[in-house]
């Protein structure tokens, strides 16, 4: 690796420059026109857009910080990933890699010519063009920022268990107010020298938000500088408005903070670290970061209609309105643009000049040609082992108790093993808001530990510098700690309470938008897929109360592109293992995986879990009376979920037992996914299999584990949907019973007894009788559970049978 020591000339200041003002030049062009984009006659209101979009204020920031990169980039060989926090860079780095050739490479129709130029510009912001946010689209971003607040998440993410990458972070100061950025600060404290790569965050302060100030930018330099060495980093503040003298500092104060990176990293890698009470860190040392303090909107316009921009919040998106219709905004516009002398900066041919050309790094250390933006290129697929040797022996279906994703820590605990690399690293992490034993997946930490580089004491568990389950208490940072994990090569999973998954789960939508429209795109290869497992779900929080209990995140992620999400509720621990099997090795999804830790019943074994899970849905025959009769079903009992697939089974008990007259159908569902029809999502059950699980006009009577109203809109246009009649979580919780948490959302077995009577064909005999029996057993039931304090013992220790 080359040295960062190389004195930066008067030279090197003169060329960083003038491609700075390449770069700001085609910011302001891709904002403002549609036609004269390399200004070769005066300027007229035809070559205008007819809309102006975009984000001027922070974008000369983000060129500089881009181009002095690139300087570092030559001198060292280093691998940069560049991530750009502030919402809407989009068009400098748009700018910049079509400085550095790898745009025109990516989209050779954007030709590094005047022609090229002027496509560049035209498709900003206008339809059928690219967004004002640095999207999927862009190359070389893992980090659209469309909503803030996850960039340093993502910066993270992407230098788990890549050592040689050194990821350099903008931060706006408006995005640093968010919730999840704030704590996004906290990662010294998990990011280990001795096999990750690097993240230098650079703060940029210019000021303003969209229409006022922001607190670091009002905050003394001493204030922000105590905040940030707080939190583990040791920051240099690089400030001013006169571009050679900031240039100069920044150039410096990013070869400093590469020198002490390395220096880190080689003292950690050959074991000479002075251990602080047990930690990864050398005693006294920190990660470097930057402060950067620039104008915001720098070198645009000053005065606009005298009031100053430059330097406000009114220089955050267009500085000029209106420049079509007010001919002083107009040549204002020109003046603006004819400052950077295009003319100096491109050839003839509107080529960027050929001195300039040569400041960019070469082939993929170029950071828009990054393989670690673009993971697919460096994904290898998970090496998992075979099945069987975690699946539950079953005699026959719901007579065996077991918590159901126990078997799933046994898995994902081998494939530690099985994907550590020798200097300590890997290609698979667990996430999880420190609820990893909670959630029955401690197998793991049989072969790893919790990631923990601070001091450590004799009463700890599972804490060490070199363990790799990522425990953290903030669901922002599990789900952008694996969504940078993914977009930068690896696989993982993210594990979470149900009801707190909600937090994250913005992110995770966005995360599905990015995938839609990167499957769209032939040079981004493909990435693991975002798996979500919830667990500790709304049936079984008992102990923890309302609270806890919430199955929203279903109903957030149904509507989302049909390309991108699958939704699974596994009823036991074999069907656990197929789906995550599948999940695993999965590409470009997000999957939702909803099963909970408590001892269930089991009921398939691990072939029959394949062939129920490949499936989506399948008629339990075992379980209903349809064989027995020779009949079609008078109804149709469905269940999807674990607890109300045990529900639905003692309904269908119930039934053969008092009502041995009433054929009944049982239809256990596992891909939710599937009730969609085949036009609305490529699981979508066929019409013939639909009609062979639901049949065409029988009730059916249906169990499901989140709100009715999913159901129902994801059956939306099958034969006669008024049918289907869902009993769901409806907003019913307290700190009560497993079976009290049924009762009160009324899809206990009587419950659900009682509906199967009166939406069946016909009505058997011995269907008062069990309609006493079902309500004389809720009433008995409110009564036993305050007097006992636990559940009937017919309902605690039921089984099939």
């Amino acid at each position: 690796m080359r040295s960062s020591d190389a004195q930066y000339s008067d030279h090197d200041l003169e060329q960083d420059l003038r491609w700075w003002a390449a770069a700001n030049y085609l910011t302001v062009a891709q904002i403002y026109l549609q036609d004269n984009t390399l200004l070769r006659e005066p300027l007229r209101p035809a070559h205008i857009k007819p809309r102006l979009l975009g984000h001027w204020g922070t974008s000369p920031g983000l060129s500089m910080v881009y181009t002095l990169l690139n300087r570092l980039i030559c001198r060292t060989d280093a691998d940069c990933l560049f991530v750009t926090g502030p919402g809407h860079g989009g068009p400098a780095l748009v700018a910049a890699t079509y400085l550095e050739g790898t745009y025109s490479e990516v989209y050779p129709g954007v030709s590094r010519d005047a022609a090229g130029i002027h496509r560049l510009c035209r498709q900003f912001s206008t339809p059928g063009g690219v967004p004002s946010h640095v999207g999927v689209q862009t190359p070389g971003s893992i980090h659209e920022g469309g909503e803030l607040g996850y960039s340093l998440a993502h910066a993270a993410g992407a230098a788990f268990d890549h050592p040689n990458l050194l990821v350099a972070c903008v931060i706006g100061d408006g995005e640093a107010e968010t919730g999840p950025l704030s704590g996004s600060w906290k990662l010294p404290a998990f990011l280990n020298p001795e096999r990750d790569g690097a993240v230098l965050p650079i703060l940029h302060v210019n000021g303003a938000k969209i229409a006022g100030p922001t607190v670091y930018g009002r905050s003394s330099d001493d204030d922000v500088e105590a905040f940030l060495s707080g939190q583990g980093w040791a920051p240099t503040v690089v400030a001013g408005d006169d571009p050679p003298t900031v240039f100069r500092a920044l150039d410096r104060a990013l070869g400093d903070a590469y020198r002490v990176i390395t220096d880190m990293q080689r003292e950690a890698r050959a074991g000479r670290v002075q251990r602080d009470a047990r930690a990864a860190w050398p005693t006294g040392a920190k990660w470097p970061a930057i402060v950067l303090k620039t104008p915001k909107g720098w070198t645009g316009p000053h005065t606009v209609d005298g009031v100053l921009v430059e330097g406000t919040h009114r220089a955050h998106q267009v500085p000029l309105s209106g420049v079509r219709t007010n001919q002083a905004h107009l040549h204002q516009l020109e003046q603006w643009m004819r400052s950077y002398s295009p003319e100096d900066l491109f050839d003839a041919n509107g080529s960027l000049v050929s001195d300039l050309a040569q400041l960019a790094p070469e082939g993929d250390k170029r950071m828009g040609s990054s393989p670690y933006a673009n993971g697919g290129r460096l994904r290898v697929d998970l090496p998992i082992p075979p099945l069987e040797k975690y699946a539950l022996a079953i005699e026959k279906p719901g007579a065996t108790m077991h918590e159901t994703t126990r078997v799933l820590g046994e898995l994902l605990r081998d494939l530690y093993t099985a994907t550590t690399t020798p200097d300590g690293g890997g290609t698979f992490r667990l996430f999880c808001p420190d609820e990893t034993s909670s959630n029955r997946l401690g197998a793991v930490f049989e072969a790893t530990d919790r990631c923990w580089q601070l001091p450590i004491t004799d009463y700890d568990d599972g804490l060490s510098p070199g363990g790799r389950v990522m425990e953290i208490l903030s669901e922002h940072l599990c789900e952008g700690w694996l969504e940078g994990y993914l977009l930068s090569g690896r696989h993982g999973i993210f594990a979470s309470y149900e009801a707190f998954a909600m937090v994250s789960v913005s992110m995770l939508i966005q995360h599905a938008k990015w995938i839609q429209h990167a499957v769209d795109l032939p040079w981004r290869s493909p990435v693991s897929s975002l798996n979500v497992l919830l667990t500790s779900t709304c049936w079984r929080n008992d102990h923890n109360g309302f609270s806890h209990q919430g199955p929203g995140m279903i109903d957030s992620v149904i509507p989302l592109a049909p390309d991108v999400v699958r939704v699974w509720l596994p009823p036991d621990s074999n069907t656990l293992l197929s789906i995550s099997d599948h999940c695993l090795r999965s590409i470009d999804h997000v999957n939702l995986i909803v099963v909970d830790k408590q001892p269930h019943l089991q009921y398939l074994t691990l072939e029959q879990a394949h062939a129920h899970c490949a499936a989506g849905a399948s008629v339990w025959e075992w379980a209903g009376t349809e064989a027995q009769a020779g009949t079609g079903p008078d109804v149709v009992l469905a269940a999807a979920g674990d607890v109300p697939t045990q529900e639905i089974l003692a309904a269908a008990q119930l039934l053969r037992e008092h009502t041995p007259d009433l054929v009944t159908r049982v239809v256990n569902l596992v891909d939710l996914m599937g009730l969609l029809t085949p036009t609305e999502h490529p699981h979508g059950f066929d019409a013939q299999k639909f009609l062979d699980l639901f049949t065409a006009d029988t009730d059916v009577v249906f169990a499901f584990h989140g709100y009715s109203r999913a159901v129902h809109e994801l059956i939306h246009g099958r034969p006669d949907p008024e049918r289907f009649h869902v009993r769901g979580f409806s907003e019913q919780g307290a700190t009560t019973t497993p079976f009290d948490m049924v009762v009160l959302n009324r899809m206990s077995r009587y419950h659900l007894a009682l509906e199967a009577l009166r939406r069946a064909r016909t009505e058997p005999a011995g269907a008062d009788a069990l309609a006493d029996f079902c309500l004389s057993q809720l009433e008995r039931h409110g009564e036993y559970v305050v007097a006992h304090l636990e559940d009937m013992p017919e309902v605690r220790d039921w089984t099939w049978s």
